[in-house]
């Protein structure tokens, strides 16, 4: 048998004298021998269970499940570890289109805010079908401020939270007042609501908004939502428009917060119409 130092067993097998020590010492591989200078040697044959053990973490195994599995050598409870890695990464592969698609969204919305009408512009626009989760929080947050309306969203994201929704969800939010309300010129709304992409699971949350005309004011501070939105309203009455569903504050995007500055947004509010 011919013997290889620690040295020559790494380099054949492309890995560290570290990662042979840290092995040694966790019980994965020991040498075959070690001599009275305490030099590890190996053996050639051995090279068969680091390349079962980097197989494995390269699956994603820790080092203690590798040495577990490995020592019971029972290859049917390897499989279901490898079943059980596998539904692990297909939830991260989940989790990472999600974020992805997160990404796309709030570049698009950049976009959206870089190219939007100045402040106060009334303007009409076609959108596409598009898909909201709706949280009631229970509070009419017109009758608010800005700080009851921060606490309303860390209610909403607590609830994203224990729902396991995706959190890059929460980057593109807005709150909802239903059609009897904005007909009555009635500010009462409890809603928030993000944005879901539209292979979005079924959910009794989920409200689908059909694609259709809107009648929409560019709006670039919270505290002027309530006054835009009654100019909207006037707007359309004078032009006969009808209300053709919900109305929507739907914030573009949320611009730089510096220290002791209150959140600053790019809002767009819609009401959908018919002539």
């Amino acid at each position: 048998m011919e013997r290889l130092s620690i040295g020559e067993m790494a380099a054949i097998n492309g890995v560290s004298i570290q990662t042979l020590r840290l092995y040694d010492r966790l019980g994965l591989l020991k040498p075959q021998s070690v001599d009275a200078n305490r030099y590890r040697y190996y053996d050639i044959k051995q090279s068969a269970r680091l390349d079962m053990i980097q197989n494995l973490q390269l699956l994603g195994m820790s080092l203690r499940q590798i040495k577990a599995q490995l020592d019971r050598q029972d290859v049917s409870v390897i499989q279901e570890l490898l079943e059980l890695q596998k539904k692990r990464l297909d939830e991260e592969i989940d989790r990472l289109r999600a974020t992805r698609k997160s990404v796309e969204r709030t570049l698009v919305n950049y976009r959206r805010y870089h190219s939007a009408p100045r402040d106060g512009t009334i303007f009409t626009e076609f959108m596409p079908e598009r898909k909201i989760y709706l949280y009631d929080s229970g509070i009419n947050f017109y009758d608010f401020g800005l700080d009851t309306y921060e606490y309303i969203l860390r209610e909403l994201k607590t609830h994203i939270a224990l729902n396991r929704l995706p959190m890059a969800y929460f980057c593109n939010v807005g709150t909802l007042m239903r059609q009897n309300r904005l007909a009555e010129g009635d500010f009462v709304s409890t809603e928030v609501f993000i944005f879901v992409d539209d292979d979005f699971q079924c959910s009794s949350n989920v409200k689908t908004l059909p694609s259709q005309i809107y009648l929409c004011i560019s709006c670039d501070n919270f505290h002027k939502e309530k006054r835009y939105a009654g100019r909207l309203l006037a707007h359309a009455s004078e032009k006969g428009y009808l209300f053709a569903g919900d109305y929507l504050c739907e914030v573009i995007t949320d611009l730089p917060v510096f220290v002791d500055n209150e959140r600053a947004m790019s809002i767009k509010l819609q009401i959908p119409i018919k002539f």
